[in-house]
């Protein structure tokens, strides 16, 4: 008797055990049941994406203006003063490396050497050559003036012997008219020889003089008063000390406005089709969490490029910010939310609450009283949160963010006169 009634005790025990399991896990499937009503209202279409501050206008800090023409084609940057130092007009910036444009001077140094030897040179030979011409002159002056006076001397003599003595002064003559004429030539010759050594020594002095001019700017200065700003390269990163200077772009920093900014951000190509010129943009700081900034969309790119750790094309949108905030710095990270479309009067709901079957089926789970259908809906508009249902479901309704139980065993409600497909597996 005892053994029977502590069988029935035991047997009661896991009655109500098993009782208390069932109520709680029914319990708990209810409760993890989670629903939304399909609101109507504004409906906003964004596109968002995370972008960077920079200054709508800026003052570049170049380097030295004569690099190419010195046939330095690009140097290193030696030092460089810390970004976002403001600098007064005239301040020191940076340095950059004069190494190769030493060597070009001490060449060119050392071709002025040779060039200025060879002008010495030449001026020597000419007076030299010079000089003997003139003795050359004065002697047949010499000669004609001697010829004259023993021709002068035998009036006396016979006829033949004076008019050889005739033939002899008309030949001093003309040795002297050659001489002459001599003498000029060398002085022209001597005169074109000085001026080419002299031409070429001066072109090497020249070169030497805008070499050691161009030195002079390897230093470099603020051109105005600002804060400095590091320049980019094509990948976006900071040229810093031993970042490299090209002759086709000397740009070393840049001296931003700070009082106009803008924010350039990058499309997917995906979403590029919803972005234009003029639309309203909402901008947050991540270094400032509380400040929120508004702005409108001043460029789209028509061309798109691969930017780092990206599989897809991208396009660049400049987004001009309305406000002016003296805690704005260029190299701050943004959000941007580009407002692409606002429809007044939409019925909407959260895109998670959209499943889909086989390629072009879409469907909601919808509550009807006690039990649930999933009804088929026509897709509109969407953003990241939300999307619009143009058919299939009215203001108020109740669905399903969650999947309820036996939900793969379910009929998709077809819209209109359509029958219900047919179950999934």
């Amino acid at each position: 008797m005892k053994k029977r009634t502590l069988t029935i005790l035991a047997g009661l025990f896991v009655a109500i055990i098993i009782f208390f399991i069932t109520k709680v896990n029914k319990g708990s499937s209810v409760e993890s049941e989670v629903l939304v009503e399909v609101q109507k209202g504004v409906f906003r279409s964004e596109v968002t994406a995370s972008g960077e501050l920079h200054a709508k206008n800026s003052v570049n800090i170049l380097g030295p203006e004569g690099m190419r023409q010195a046939g330095v084609w690009e140097t290193t940057i030696s030092h460089i003063i810390d970004e976002g130092t403001v600098v007064s007009k005239g301040d020191y910036v940076a340095r950059l490396d004069e190494s190769e444009l030493g060597q070009r001077i001490e060449q060119r140094q050392s071709d002025l050497t040779i060039t200025t030897a060879k002008y010495e040179e030449a001026k020597l030979d000419t007076a030299m050559e010079l000089r003997q011409a003139r003795e050359e002159l004065e002697n047949q002056l010499y000669e004609m003036e001697k010829q004259k006076l023993v021709l002068e001397n035998s009036e006396y003599e016979p006829p033949a012997v004076i008019k050889e003595k005739q033939m002899e002064l008309d030949r001093a003559k003309k040795r002297y008219e050659q001489a002459k004429e001599g003498y000029q030539l060398q002085l022209q010759k001597a005169a074109a020889k000085i001026k080419a050594a002299e031409a070429e020594m001066m072109e090497d002095k020249r070169r030497v003089e805008f070499l050691r001019e161009v030195s002079t700017q390897f230093v470099i200065t603020a051109p105005e008063s600002g804060m400095l700003i590091y320049k980019r390269d094509w990948r976006g990163n900071k040229i810093g000390e031993g970042g490299r200077v090209a002759a086709f772009d000397p740009t070393v920093a840049t001296l931003p406005d700070l009082s106009l900014m803008i924010s350039k951000t990058y499309i997917n190509e995906v979403d590029i089709n919803t972005v234009k010129s003029g639309q309203k943009v909402e901008i947050g700081l991540d270094a400032f969490p509380d400040k929120h900034l508004t702005g409108v969309v001043l460029d789209v790119a028509n061309m798109g490029q691969q930017r780092p750790n990206s599989d897809s094309k991208v396009f660049e949108v400049t987004v001009a910010i309305h406000e002016s905030d003296t805690t704005l710095r260029p190299g701050m990270s943004t959000s941007n939310k580009i407002v692409a479309q606002v429809i007044e009067d939409a019925l909407f709901v959260p895109v998670e609450a959209i499943h889909s079957q086989g390629d072009s089926l879409t469907y909601v789970v919808m509550k009807e009283g006690l039990n649930y259908v999933k009804q088929e809906v026509d897709l509109g508009m969407s953003n990241s949160d939300e999307v619009i249902i143009r058919n299939g479901l009215a203001v108020g309704q109740t669905i399903y963010l969650s999947d309820p139980s036996g939900l793969d065993s379910k009929e998709v409600k077809r819209l209109g006169n359509r029958e219900s497909i047919a179950k999934n597996d």
